[in-house]
């Protein structure tokens, strides 16, 4: 395969780039967050990955306002939250992202849960596509979608071209953000996506460290005298997934982005991968179509 670099990027539906390596900042205290992306940016990270739901936003883009590094090579992901599936609560959230980050706008906005109904559903991505049209994001996707929920997006989609004017007038699907890992490898939605050019985004890709110690995966780490952390970052990779590793230890967020030099086999990435279904995460990808889940209308 061609040899891997930290600066790697792919090219989105809406026409952007995103950096393919990501750093998450899920549960990072909202104190620290500014400090903790500066460190990421010193060892070559360039793509964050917060959510309004995290409540960390704000140090997100004091960081990136604060660095050297350009705007336009930083990439900035939000999420709106899982109680906010609806037209006006979105528009609401992604105002508010856009306010607390200071940032002239958002490079890829998601809704963060299938959740509200499909009324809802298709009011929050009309909100996420009317964003785009105003400036304020650039990219909009989906997280935690099954592939039920994706169908029913593509189907919103094809009822809002219809509705607002034609072709493109339904919003472009560029991301979708899942756990993703050997032992949750989520082969249906991977299929979906890879069908339509829609980038996997994989969170929890070191697995929260759960199945460190597994047999496969200590060899592999031993075999290229790496940690088992950096083996599953570069499993995820070399799947064409764009993994979000997250620590706020300044030794681990090097540690995450030092999987260039190596490279496992086509046949490692394969055995690697298992037949489970065993997320360490939340899973609403298994929710039902009318899952409301407390919205904010």
């Amino acid at each position: 395969m061609p040899k891997l670099s930290i600066n790697d990027k792919i090219k989105l539906n809406s026409g952007y780039e995103i950096p393919q390596l990501g750093f998450g900042v899920y549960q990072t205290p909202a104190d620290q967050v500014d400090t903790i992306v500066q460190e990421a940016f010193k060892v070559g990270y360039r793509h964050v990955d917060s959510a309004s739901a995290y409540r960390n936003e704000a140090g997100c883009g004091a960081a990136i306002l604060r660095s050297t590094i350009s705007r336009s090579d930083i990439f900035f992901t939000s999420k709106v939250g899982p109680k906010h599936i609806s037209y006006n609560a979105a528009k609401r959230i992604i105002s508010e992202s856009i306010a607390k980050t200071g940032l002239e706008y958002i490079d890829l906005m998601l809704l963060h849960a299938p959740y509200g109904g499909s009324v809802h559903r298709k009011g929050a991505w009309l909100a996420l596509v009317e964003a785009v049209e105003e400036g304020k994001i650039r990219s909009i996707g989906v997280s935690n979608y099954g592939v039920h929920h994706l169908d029913e997006l593509e189907q919103h989609i094809k009822e809002l071209e219809q509705e607002r004017g034609g072709p493109g007038m339904g919003g472009l699907l560029s991301v979708g953000q899942w756990e993703v890992h050997p032992w949750c490898p989520r082969k249906d939605i991977v299929e979906w996506c890879r069908k339509r050019n829609v980038v996997v985004e994989a969170y929890a890709p070191i697995v929260r460290g759960q199945k460190f110690g597994e047999p496969g995966l200590k060899n592999l780490a031993e075999k290229y005298g790496k940690t088992e952390a950096q083996v599953l970052v570069r499993w995820s990779l070399q799947k064409g997934y764009v993994p979000l590793p997250k620590s706020v230890r300044a030794e681990r967020i090097m540690e995450n982005a030092n999987v260039y030099d190596f490279e496992l086999s086509e046949e490692e990435v394969k055995e690697l991968e298992t037949a489970e279904y065993s997320p360490v995460c939340w899973d609403p990808t298994t929710s039902e179509l009318d899952n409301y889940s407390g919205q904010e209308v």
